[in-house]
């Protein structure tokens, strides 16, 4: 059980542990009108190659079973339901009821709702039984949980003995000089896009600085291990701006 007393960052603030859920509710509450056209803006459309790669690794197979945590508004959920086909299941989770049902408005859209669930869930408690799906996603949403281990040891949890999970997550840049520049525009230009498109500065910073309080590759890496994740390794993407963790569970 959680101290109460615990003291966690949101941002570059210290806030109670109990207080962060909370917080990063109320951000993707007020960015989720405005989430998809940001990204595109943000990453000038790369974060759709970031994905793409990522559901390229998944190995699933129709019939097959999946879980998208954290899965906002469904770009890892799209890709994951071609793959499983008409005969599986892909359940789109996330702790934000507005972005779920952004999530859930653009599977209709699609046409995609016959053989997927949405489903209100926090990542560090998922409400599915142990040894659940063949493959769990978490897409930009790993650094905006509390309790990082818990929750990758949630996602353990559900995953059948041989089942992949894959952690999509901004990361340290490891391409020399890049990471002045990619400071400036971190602090400079994303909270201006964020009062001119979302009319929301203070969401776009608190992104900026969630990015360089998540744990670096080798560290997430560590602890992945550390949750009993078999085979993890990480792949860095556009120079490590982002990179790809992945593991089994054995």
């Amino acid at each position: 059980m959680n101290d109460p007393k615990r003291s966690v960052d949101f941002g570059f603030e210290t806030v109670d542990w109990a207080e962060k859920a909370g917080r990063v509710r109320s951000v993707f509450a007020s960015v989720a009108g405005k989430y998809d056209v940001m990204n595109d803006l943000m990453s000038f459309g790369v974060h759709r190659l970031w994905k793409q790669f990522t559901l390229s690794l998944t190995g699933l197979r129709a019939g097959q079973s999946a879980l998208d945590v954290a899965g906002g508004t469904g770009d890892l959920t799209l890709g994951l339901l071609r793959q499983v086909g008409p005969q599986g299941c892909v359940v789109l989770s996330d702790i934000n009821p507005a972005m779920l049902a952004r999530g859930r408005d653009r599977l209709l859209d699609a046409g995609l709702v016959a053989n997927v669930e949405c489903v209100v869930a926090d990542a560090e408690r998922l409400p599915f039984e142990d040894n659940r799906f063949d493959c769990v996603t978490i897409g930009f949403g790993l650094r905006n949980v509390t309790d990082k281990p818990a929750a990758l040891r949630s996602m353990y949890r559900v995953l059948k003995p041989g089942g992949q999970l894959l952690v999509l997550e901004f990361s340290k840049p490891t391409l020399p000089g890049l990471a002045p520049i990619y400071d400036a525009y971190s602090f400079q230009v994303l909270p201006r896009l964020g009062s001119l498109i979302a009319n929301d500065a203070a969401s776009y910073r608190y992104l900026a600085e969630s990015i360089r309080m998540h744990p670096d590759q080798e560290t997430l890496l560590s602890m992945l291990k550390e949750a009993g994740f078999a085979q993890a390794r990480y792949h860095n993407l556009t120079g490590g701006i982002v990179a790809l963790h992945r593991g089994y569970k054995i």
